[in-house]
């Protein structure tokens, strides 16, 4: 499959799991969670879908915990939604932590530049 309609796949399933995870799943161990990119392998069998969670180390794993607990349903949904896929892939939840590392260096450098200014 050429990278560009795999890009839009990627695409399409990030912005439906997007949607169906804030508006369908219900699990009370679910945080402020938000799907920030898609891999599917070429063969459209697996995707990977990274997440960004917003909370402490324990939110993360208990949100990344219903996710994986909800994977099944979320990959059946997917499949109502998008028909244009023969094949729904399988589901694996990779928890993002870029935003926290991009805080976290941006609170670096702030410090480092008032300490510079001192």
């Amino acid at each position: 499959m050429n990278r560009q309609r795999l890009a839009k796949i990627d695409h399409e399933i990030q912005r439906v799991l997007g949607t169906l995870i804030s508006q369908e799943l219900k699990d009370p161990r679910l945080g402020f969670a938000t799907v920030t990119r898609v891999e599917t392998t070429q063969d459209l069998k697996h995707a990977r879908v990274f997440v960004s969670v917003i909370g402490d180390r324990h939110v993360a794993r208990q949100t990344m915990d219903a996710l994986t607990h909800a994977a099944k349903f979320l990959r059946g949904e997917l499949g109502h939604e998008m028909k244009s896929l023969r094949s729904v892939p399988e589901l694996q939840f990779v928890e993002d932590r870029s935003t926290e590392r991009a805080i976290s260096v941006s609170k670096t450098l702030r410090e480092v530049m008032e300490h510079v200014h001192d």
